[in-house]
C-alpha cells in the first residue's frame, strides 16, 4: 500500500468515527478511532507524518467514545497517551487546542466514573480555564462551559468540605 493511501484510509477512519459519535455510536467509533490507529501505524516512519499528534487526535475522540460506554478505566488510559503528547506542545490557541481541552474533559469525566472525585474537579476546573482562555472559534462554547460547572457544582456538592490547618469552630474558642 503506498502511503499517501495509508494516510487517506487513517483520515478516513478518523473522519468516521467523528461521524458516528455524533450519530451516539460510541462502540462503532470506538473500533473506528482504534481502525485509524492501527492503519496510521502501517505508514513508514521515514514519511513526513506526525504520528504521535495523530495518536493524541484518536486518543482523545476514543476516550470519549469510551466515557459514554461507561468504560472510564479505558478512557482514563486513552486520555493519559493523549495529553502526554498536548501536555508538552502546549498549543492551545492552534487547530489542536480544541483536542487538547476535550483530552482534560474526558479525562475529568473519566475520572469521575472512577470515583476519583478530587482529581476529577481540579480536571474539571482546568478544562473550564481552557475553555475561557482559548481565542478564536470554539465550538458549543458556551455549552461547553455550562456542562463543565454542572459537574462542577456536582462534584463541590459530593466531596466533605474540608477545613483549612488550624480551624476551629467558634464553641472551641471558649473552651
Amino acid at each position: 500500500m503506498k502511503p499517501l493511501k495509508q494516510v487517506g484510509q487513517a483520515y478516513l477512519a478518523l473522519i468516521e468515527a467523528e461521524k458516528q459519535i455524533q450519530e451516539g455510536l460510541f462502540e462503532e467509533a470506538a473500533a473506528s478511532y482504534r481502525r485509524a490507529m492501527e492503519v496510521s501505524r502501517t505508514i513508514p516512519h521515514d514519511e513526513a507524518f506526525d504520528y504521535d499528534g495523530f495518536d493524541a487526535i484518536s486518543h482523545t475522540g476514543l476516550s470519549g467514545a469510551l466515557v459514554k460506554l461507561e468504560r472510564y478505566a479505558d478512557a482514563l488510559h486513552s486520555t493519559e497517551i493523549a495529553l502526554r503528547y498536548f501536555n508538552r506542545r502546549g498549543e492551545l490557541h492552534k487547530d489542536e487546542g480544541q483536542q487538547w481541552i476535550d483530552a482534560v474533559h474526558h479525562r475529568a469525566a473519566a475520572l469521575q466514573g472512577v470515583g476519583q472525585l478530587e482529581e476529577a474537579l481540579k480536571a474539571y476546573r482546568t478544562a473550564g480555564e481552557m475553555i475561557a482562555e482559548k481565542k478564536g472559534e470554539l465550538k458549543n462554547k458556551a455549552e461547553q462551559q455550562q456542562t463543565i460547572e454542572q459537574h462542577i457544582k456536582e462534584l463541590e456538592k459530593a466531596l466533605p468540605e474540608k477545613k483549612p490547618a488550624g480551624y476551629k469552630a467558634w464553641w472551641e474558642f471558649w473552651s
